[in-house]
């Protein structure tokens, strides 16, 4: 007979055996949220069905021209270069689809929406064994090439749909009628919606009217306060939003549209990719895109701090980012002016996603709420803040400021945070004694 073995619960067995568990040594959890990750709704000439593209600069560079119709180094596609000088994902959606129209010729349509499609053109030449030799053309580069006997065998792709008419030759048939809209209030509305169970950074709807703003500002208080996911929306021109989750610019890109896209990419992946103990304040602005030279004087560039805008000042011949603030403007005993400044935001949102992953990834329907089980997340909460004091986002941190209890019921546990965040130096304020 044989004995008993395998693993145990309790000391209950009653075969003689060996019964032995093994299990690894306790690690704290190491959660620490990635940053750079960017979402943004913007117009372009080659519109496809809506839904969102996962960019990176690498799959930009390589794809660029199957996806958005432009060579990589397109001045078209300078925006979303723009967006990679700092960030390193996009979650990007063509916003402009239902106001675009799609170019045709006699034989098929452009598989995209927008005035790119105006570029593609179509030749039919005779082939060997009685066949037809189709090609299409973006501009130059040839993207598409079949030979056929009729037009059934020809394949729908990525730049035409065919409409199935015999084909007849043709050196050279140009697609008229693509038009590029711009974006509008249904556009905004289905891209919040789609993106909304991504995880992302910033997050930016290329627009200036100010009903598109408040809906994006809506969406952002909404996720931030109902939903618990900490980001930051970047707009466009409209004073006294008043909120630390809301940055905001006035600045004018040179010779750019109403909506100052190729800015707004900009801003956006700065402040994705804005490591949690650093700031923007003073940064080189490294955009493409050239900013409208003003001379601004110090009383208008005072009267910006003050109304919340995050605003770039022109030293000697170069652009930096004045201060790194959001338009959060009046303050509270609950929200003083520590949190109009966007490093203050990282940190604490920083905190927030890094301690709900924790709990909902390790101990949510997971770990006992007794003594040894609070205790164990206390350790993980204090673990996580000292790598915080370590890259000097937070200072003056003590285990002791860490407090985890059981709550009003059984199955819920209370955590009492206090945090000091770090600040980048802004002012220098200097007394010299002369004798």
């Amino acid at each position: 007979m044989a004995l008993g073995g395998g693993i145990f619960t309790t000391e209950n067995k009653v075969l003689p055996g060996s019964y032995i568990n093994f299990v690894s040594t306790k690690n704290l959890v190491n959660v620490f949220g990635e940053r750079g990750i960017g979402a943004i709704c913007g117009a372009a000439d080659w519109c496809d069905e809506k839904k969102i593209i996962e960019l990176t600069g690498e799959s930009l560079r390589d794809n660029s021209f199957r996806i958005f119709g432009y060579d990589y180094s397109h001045e078209k596609l300078r925006g979303i270069r723009d967006f990679f000088k700092n960030g390193s994902k996009l979650y990007f959606y063509r916003g402009n689809g239902t106001t675009s129209t799609a170019a045709s010729c006699r034989y098929c349509t452009a598989a995209k929406k927008g005035a790119r499609g105006n570029d593609l053109r179509l030749t039919i030449e005779d082939d060997i064994g009685g066949k037809k030799l189709v090609e299409v053309y973006l501009e130059n580069a040839l993207v598409y090439s079949q030979s056929v006997t009729d037009a059934s065998e020809l394949v729908n792709n990525e730049f035409v749909v065919w409409n199935g008419e015999s084909l007849e030759n043709t050196e050279g048939m140009s697609f008229t009628g693509g038009k590029t809209g711009s974006i509008s209030g249904t556009d905004i509305a289905e891209f919040l919606k789609a993106v909304e169970p991504y995880y992302f950074n910033t997050l930016c709807a290329v627009a200036d009217l100010e009903d598109y703003v408040l809906m994006v500002l809506e969406f952002t208080k909404r996720m931030r306060e109902q939903v618990g996911r900490k980001f930051q929306c970047v707009t466009y021109g409209i004073a006294g939003q008043n909120y630390e989750g809301s940055i905001c610019t006035c600045n004018d890109a040179e010779g750019a549209p109403a909506e100052n896209a190729d800015l707004l990419y900009w801003i956006t992946g700065a402040v994705a990719g804005c490591p949690v103990n650093k700031s923007l304040t003073n940064k080189l602005y490294d955009g493409e895109t050239p900013i409208r030279d003003v001379n601004f004087t110090q009383s208008v560039l005072e009267k910006r701090i003050k109304e919340g805008y995050f605003s770039f000042h022109k030293v000697e011949d170069k652009w930096r980012v004045l201060m790194d603030i959001n338009t959060l403007t009046e303050f509270t005993e609950e929200k003083s002016e520590i949190f109009s400044d966007n490093q203050t935001v990282r940190v604490i949102d920083q905190i927030a996603e890094d301690i709900a992953s924790i709990f909902c990834n390790y101990y949510l329907g997971k770990v006992p709420n007794d003594e040894a089980g609070r205790n164990s997340l206390w350790c993980d909460i204090v673990k996580h803040h000292e790598k915080l004091r370590d890259m000097r986002a937070i200072e003056n941190f003590n285990e002791d400021d860490i407090v985890v209890k059981r709550g009003e019921t059984k199955r819920s546990v209370v955590v009492y945070d206090n945090i000091t965040p770090v600040n980048a130096m802004a002012q220098l304020y200097m007394k010299v004694t002369v004798e």
